[in-house]
């Protein structure tokens, strides 16, 4: 169990990390005819902070608890209390990994459509 507490901590800290773009490489590509690069970066930067307001740890610690709980209860249902334990522990990391994953996409999401709100033809 200690194992899985670490990699769901390694999982939060890499979520809380300020530059989540650049840890992902999800920065958007947009068409650069016509554009401004210099007021393209401020506004990227701009749109970028309003994404911070995306929780992805709390998305990531809310998935770890639903996956333990269903996954404990998958492993009662087919076993005993120790395949219980390894099923909470098994949908913790899942459910964790998945709320990374929700949280990131949110963000990107939200950096794209701030990008279109602002004119730029986002390709990606």
């Amino acid at each position: 169990m200690p194992r899985i507490l670490l990699v769901l901590l390694t999982t939060l800290l890499l979520a809380s990390c300020s530059s989540v773009e650049d840890l992902a490489g999800n920065n958007p590509i947009i068409d650069t005819q016509g554009v401004n690069l210099a007021r393209y970066e401020t506004d990227l930067l701009q749109c970028q902070s309003y994404a911070d307001e995306v929780t992805i740890a709390q998305k990531a610690g809310s998935g770890a608890v639903t996956g333990a709980v269903v996954g404990g209860v998958f492993g009662a249902v087919v076993g005993n209390s120790d395949t219980a334990k390894k099923g909470a522990g098994i949908g913790a990391v899942g459910g964790g990994a998945r709320g990374v994953g929700d949280g990131l996409r949110e963000r990107e999401r939200m950096v794209k459509r701030c990008l279109l709100g602002r004119g730029y033809r986002v390709l990606n």
